[in-house]
């Protein structure tokens, strides 16, 4: 779905931090829209940020803007009836990434979800990253509000973005008639150059474009020279990203870690942890962020290579989960994300050193060293083995779509869990 990903010049891109920045940029420019809204979302709650987007779609469909909503049956399972009814009545077109029914109360659509976070705006501007439309991206949410980042972009990086998701609504939809007609219908983009950064739209999915994102990191570390530096919530990676961040501390890069160390779920960080006597013998230095729950799903390397979006480094993300980054190079904006993860690692984290960690080689550490070798070695190859989920979109009916998603359980619509996100 993405062949024409490339490095494209003559783009802007600006660096979005925590739902304080997000939120209000996203709502605006929904609320300037003259022609088309396209929304995708992972987890969207009816919580204070998701009625306010609730309102901005709506004020859009009424003054006679496309809105179309895309959201996965997973990440957003208790969409009120009202709510959807709401957004239908005007006109917006809410689509649900394979749907599911609950069995005894419990979620079975578990793998090859719908993880991508994008916003198209009449062709011309983009946003993409790793947060939802959920209160708990922004501060006063408490000590588990997320830590996260975003970017807004223009210039003709969007045209990629942009025909990506209409594609991505087409095939679901399974409709090629309909699909040339919205194509054709489409406004044309702006693709004139508004900056000076070059940028790529790369996606992973689970038919031509598995390991895109994965391919990319690996790349760039190989390429890397002076630093590299990867925030990211859920850290486990496999062999080959392990091997080459290995490999370039051992030729003298500053390679850093910032993960985990106040988890939205602890098994985040028993995970995580696993592998820190293997990094840090090799010369890689780990911070784990303990303000609140680390959601960032960022990169950068050198002075100008940066990505941002949605795809964590763990098992989800590289071998089942869509997602959808976008990766940069420019100077100022390397030098600002770096400036803002020093500031993350002096005033927020705490370095983790081998002293810190457990030390002697038990017979439990060799087991499980062993262990964590091979999955990490093998783990894309036995993911690949899950049945191969192709689009599936459901376009959602008021009718039925909340009692089908609830099943039996009773669910009020008010019920609002924290996924890996």
């Amino acid at each position: 779905m993405n062949d024409s990903a490339r490095w494209v010049g003559g783009n802007r891109i600006e660096l979005l931090e925590n739902g304080e920045e997000f939120f209000p940029r996203v709502f605006d420019a929904i609320r300037q829209a003259k022609r088309e809204v396209i929304i995708e979302t992972f987890i969207l709650f009816e919580d204070k940020v998701g009625l306010q987007l609730h309102a901005a779609m709506r004020a859009a469909a009424q003054r006679g803007v496309k809105v179309d909503l895309m959201v996965d049956g997973f990440g957003s399972p208790d969409l009120s009836r009202e709510f959807i009814e709401g957004l239908s009545a005007v006109g917006v077109k809410v689509r649900v990434f394979d749907p599911g029914s609950r069995v005894l109360g419990q979620r079975l659509n578990v793998f090859r979800r719908m993880h991508r976070k994008i916003v198209v705006i009449d062709g011309e501007v983009a946003f993409v990253g790793g947060i939802n439309y959920s209160a708990d991206h922004l501060l006063d949410f408490g000590p588990k509000a997320k830590q996260d980042y975003a970017v807004a972009l223009a210039g003709p990086i969007v045209a990629q973005i942009h025909q990506f998701v209409l594609r991505a609504i087409a095939l679901g939809d399974k409709g090629p008639r309909w699909f040339r007609r919205r194509l054709q219908q489409a406004p044309p983009v702006t693709r004139a150059a508004v900056g000076e950064v070059e940028a790529m739209f790369v996606t992973r999915d689970n038919r031509r474009h598995t390991n895109d994102i994965e391919r990319h990191y690996l790349a760039a570390i190989r390429a890397a020279r002076t630093r590299i530096v990867i925030a990211n919530a859920y850290f486990f990676p496999g062999y080959r990203i392990i091997k080459e961040l290995r490999r370039a501390a051992r030729r003298g890069v500053d390679v850093r870690l910032i993960l985990q160390g106040e988890p939205d779920m602890p098994i985040v960080k028993t995970a995580a942890s696993m592998l820190y006597h293997h990094l840090l013998h090799a010369g890689v230095r780990i911070y784990e962020y303990c303000d609140r729950p680390l959601h960032a799903k960022i990169a950068l390397m050198d002075d100008r290579w940066t990505t941002v979006g949605s795809s964590n480094l763990d098992p989800l993300s590289l071998s089942l989960n869509l997602e959808a980054n976008v990766i940069a190079r420019d100077r100022a904006f390397n030098q600002l994300l770096w400036e803002r993860m020093d500031t993350l690692m002096r005033e927020s984290c705490k370095r983790i050193h081998e002293a810190d960690l457990e030390t002697g080689w038990s017979g439990w550490r060799l087991v499980r060293s062993f262990f964590i070798f091979h999955f990490l070695r093998w783990y894309p190859s036995w993911l690949g083995w899950l049945p191969r989920q192709v689009p599936r979109l459901t376009l959602a009916e008021a009718t039925d779509l909340a009692e089908k998603q609830r099943g039996k359980t009773g669910d009020n619509g008010a019920t609002q869990t924290t996924e890996a996100a």
